[in-house]
């Protein structure tokens, strides 16, 4: 994914570079056989590997190298430089290797590495129970995959109320509400990717129950599926308000691509539009289909957007941004009823509007789970493992509340990087590996042309220190959230290297992964 420069830039490694030009755990981009080529310099050796990150292409030059692993500035990926394999979501596919050689005090760029050609995997008996995932989501798609990374080869079924294949679904919000994101760019793999790893998809797929007696579920059309291993990830429902007039087909909610193709189909020829709620997923509709010169009201009870997450002065930042593109805001307030081409608010006033998005939050879908008889509260109940209250059965995702290693507390997060890195560990639990879940929560939003990057959780009663320019013109800030003396978030705009040292910052507060004995 992602646009990756065709000019080669820097040198040519091929011809040698000297030694001393790149420190001890740093980094110097280059090119060499035509590609795209980082060398770092890490303990004491060279390694050269593919200078974008697999997600979505970004430089890694302008990441971090720490704890043997390359750190994606923009969205967190993690590489390993012994041997270029993605180590951490949201990338999935290793990068680019190349032999290095040192002599004469120069260091060469030699062959390329060729890489490991798929694993035939070979068919399970038919009578065979097997890995069942349920949900085809950020957490049930990365469980498929590293179940497979991992060596397993019995069945693996992910069962989907979807549609369609696992997606992108940060697109939805965003570039494929601007219209700037093509069908296909919304598809995390194409369809072979999982007939090739034998991962059977059953789309358009409801699970009616769970017997976790007999080890089975139970899907809508009476079929029954046995599972060694039974990976939860159903993930959230967005909360559609009992609004006069919220069932009008120009109303819309953003949780499939289906969802948010409709919004672009009708934004396409909309003149104006109403984003109810100052959520991150509206702020982010609002940005995209102001994009498309649409009128745009963002209409929320709250006195300062995103103040709940981000605190006030972010909160105030991001509204004046989204007021300096032209979004005209009315807090403090709600919708009273909804019309083909207008709303009304609570305050009597009407603002017309070709399309209306919700984007009031959502809820955990747990009612699989419940009528299963799992422990549910504000989401699945898990360990530190990602177990549930019943025996081979995980949880991962936005249903997912887990014990947070660093504060003591139970935390559920909606973020989609969390959602991934869960899957991942519960597949490796899923194969009895026993790890720990104790990533450092991230997510970002993109609005205009504006990122801003979050590491860490921050529930209610923070204080906030703001470091830098909060000037709309010239943005560049790094905001720490402390709760009780401790820093135990920071959100960043224009300074990635901060938010990936902060990450390891906050990592380091943690304890180290753990082995059950």
């Amino acid at each position: 994914m992602g646009n990756i420069p065709t000019e080669l830039t820097g040198p040519d490694f091929t011809t040698g570079v000297p030694l001393d030009l790149i420190a001890d755990e740093s980094m110097l981009q280059g090119h060499a056989f035509g590609s795209h080529v980082l060398l770092v310099r890490h303990a004491s050796r060279f390694v050269a590997i593919g200078a974008h990150c697999t997600h979505y292409g970004v430089a890694l030059v302008d990441g971090t190298v720490a704890d043997g692993q390359l750190r994606c500035p923009l969205h967190h990926a993690c590489f390993n430089l012994e041997n270029g394999a993605a180590a951490r979501a949201p990338a999935f596919d290793a990068l680019a290797r190349w032999q290095t050689d040192v002599r004469d005090g120069l260091v060469y760029v030699t062959e390329q590495i060729e890489a490991s050609p798929p694993r035939v995997i070979p068919p399970a008996p038919d009578e065979t129970a097997g890995m069942v995932i349920v949900g085809g989501g950020a957490a049930g798609n990365a469980a498929a995959e590293m179940l497979r990374t991992e060596g397993y080869d019995g069945q693996i079924t992910l069962v989907s109320a979807e549609a369609s294949v696992p997606v992108d679904r940060p697109n939805f919000s965003k570039g494929t509400i601007a219209g700037t994101v093509p069908h296909e760019y919304n598809f995390l793999r194409p369809p072979e990717f999982y007939s090739d790893r034998r991962i059977a998809l059953r789309l358009g797929a409801r699970v009616e129950r769970i017997d976790a007696g007999a080890r089975e579920i139970l899907l809508a059309d009476g079929e029954r599926l046995a599972y060694e291993k039974l990976l939860l990830a159903t993930g959230a429902d967005p909360i559609r308000l009992d609004t006069p007039g919220a069932d009008l087909p120009h109303v819309h909610t953003i949780r499939s691509l289906s969802d948010s193709e409709a919004v672009a189909s009708q934004a396409a020829t909309a003149k104006s539009a109403v984003v109810i709620g100052a959520s991150f997923i509206g702020m982010e509709a609002a940005a995209a289909l102001r994009s498309r010169g649409i009128d745009v009201h963002v209409v929320a009870p709250d006195d300062i957007p995103m103040a709940r997450v981000l605190g006030n002065d972010v909160g105030i930042f991001m509204r004046q941004l989204h007021e300096h593109h032209g979004v005209t805001f009315h807090l403090g307030t709600t919708v009273a009823t909804i019309e083909v081409g207008r709303v009304t608010l609570a305050t009597g006033a009407t603002l017309a509007a070709d399309v209306v998005v919700m984007g009031v939050g959502v809820r955990p879908t747990v009612t699989l789970a419940a009528s299963a008889g799992l422990a549910v509260d504000n989401g699945v109940m898990v360990n530190a493992y990602l177990e549930t209250s019943a025996a081979h059965i995980y949880a991962a995702g936005d249903i997912a509340r887990w014990p947070d290693p660093h504060t003591g507390t139970l935390m559920r997060v909606e973020h989609w990087v969390v959602a991934e890195r869960q899957g991942q560990t519960a597949a490796r639990n899923m194969l009895g590996r026993q790890e720990v879940f104790d990533a450092v929560p991230f997510f970002w939003t993109e609005q205009y042309d504006l990122t801003l990057l979050y590491v860490g959780h921050a529930d209610r009663g923070f204080t906030t220190s703001v470091s830098g320019s909060l000037d709309i013109a010239h943005p560049d800030f790094r905001v720490d959230y402390t709760m009780d003396e401790t820093i135990v978030a920071v959100a960043t705009v224009n300074r990635d290297r901060e938010s990936l040292a902060a990450e390891l910052a906050l990592e380091q507060m943690r304890p180290p992964a753990r082995v059950r004995q």
